[in-house]
């Protein structure tokens, strides 16, 4: 078989993580990404017949039973993950009964998915159901995103129409918003369901006080989503209370026009 630690799905976590963690945006053990991977590829570096142990997943995922993941571990630190992969991540199985995760590599020091594994799952479920190709779920703390939340109402429409208004980027790479989330108690599975409906909607969820939810079909798309709604957020703070300029609403409906793309009901006039 194939050396694991070469295989691209490995490669692409040790980058975003390193990338994630030099940006500021997942301080400590901060953070988490998991990833859905096609099973014959997997099978190209590993036997997926070969159980190493079994997890608890601590809530049921039966929708997503048989599927596979790469996932960073709990407690793990972002910096870490590149030199030693085998450590901090872990590539799991969801079991039939979809209460259980079994282990086909990683976590070797005996640790186990993130504790936002409920919320991730589950976010999956209503990613799927939106779109076929999607694939990431990543959960970030990106320093601007936090403070604009920290300063704006919590109103999903209020805030994406700041953002539209603050970079003409914004409302082409999220013309379907950014959903909030209030403060909510975070590895639990009631903010999980929160964010599984808010995704029914949206890509980018905000945890208020927190950090953001994005996803995508690859590593690219869901981290470009957070990047342009952090890149905004500076703005927004950097101009706070001395803004002269802001993008005309008929200039982000002319975006979307030239773009062809549908905003966000109820944000433009």
């Amino acid at each position: 078989m194939k050396n694991i630690l070469n295989a691209p799905f490995v490669r692409e976590m040790c980058e975003a993580t390193a990338n994630m963690y030099r940006l500021g945006w997942d301080e400590r053990n901060g953070g988490n990404i998991s990833y859905m991977l096609d099973e014959k590829e997997v099978a190209e570096y590993l036997d997926v017949n070969k159980v190493i142990r079994t997890i608890p997943t601590g809530f049921s995922a039966e929708k997503l039973a048989g599927k596979i993941f790469i996932v960073t571990g709990t407690g793990k630190y972002f910096k870490n993950v590149e030199k030693d992969p085998e450590t901090n991540l872990g590539i799991v199985r969801i079991a039939k009964d979809g209460t259980t995760a079994e282990l086909l590599w990683g976590y070797k020091d005996g640790g186990k998915f993130t504790s936002e594994f409920p919320a991730h799952m589950m976010s999956h479920v209503s990613r799927l159901e939106a779109d076929k190709d999607h694939r990431i779920v990543m959960h970030t703390h990106p320093t601007y995103t936090i403070a604009m939340n920290a300063v704006c109402p919590i109103d999903e429409k209020d805030f994406t129409h700041k953002l539209w208004q603050s970079n003409t980027e914004a409302v082409v790479v999220f013309p379907d918003g950014v959903g909030v989330l209030p403060c909510m108690v975070c590895g639990t599975n009631e903010i999980g369901v929160a964010t599984a409906e808010k995704m029914k909607k949206f890509r980018l969820v905000v945890w208020t006080n927190h950090g953001i939810y994005g996803t995508g079909k690859n590593m690219d798309e869901a981290f470009g989503l957070i990047e342009t709604v952090e890149k905004t957020a500076q703005i927004y703070m950097l101009t706070l209370g001395r803004v002269v300029n802001v993008i005309p609403d008929e200039i982000i409906k002319g975006l979307a026009d030239l773009w062809h793309l549908t905003p966000m009901e109820g944000v433009l006039d």
